[in-house]
């Protein structure tokens, strides 16, 4: 998947894709740890900024780092996801150096 996928689907599609990534986050932090509320707060919000704007262009500031799942899925880490907060996985919070469409790295 990639943040420009999401302007190409109907808001019913993005509806079933917001089930589809509340699913991975569940089976994610629940296999790896992490923050499931927040992350599952921030779905259809994260959804809905990745379709208006331009990533990585438009850089997003999450004000805490453990809302940026779904951003993490949506800018192409949907198949790394099992790696999430696993030593040299994915980091639990936006990060520069793993994707240009990170802003800088959070905490």
């Amino acid at each position: 998947m990639s943040a420009g996928y999401l302007k190409s689907l109907s808001a019913d599609d993005r509806r079933k894709l917001c089930s589809e990534i509340r699913h991975l986050l569940v089976k994610t932090v629940t296999d790896n740890g992490g923050h499931l509320a927040s992350n599952l707060g921030t779905v259809e919000l994260t959804v809905a900024m990745h379709t208006v704007f331009d990533t990585p262009k438009d850089k997003f500031v999450f004000d805490v780092g453990h809302q940026a799942y779904t951003h993490k899925i949506i800018t192409g880490r949907a198949g790394k996801m099992n790696t999430l907060r696993c030593e040299g996985g994915l980091s639990g919070f936006p990060k520069s150096e793993e994707s240009p469409h990170d802003a800088f790295l959070g905490g």
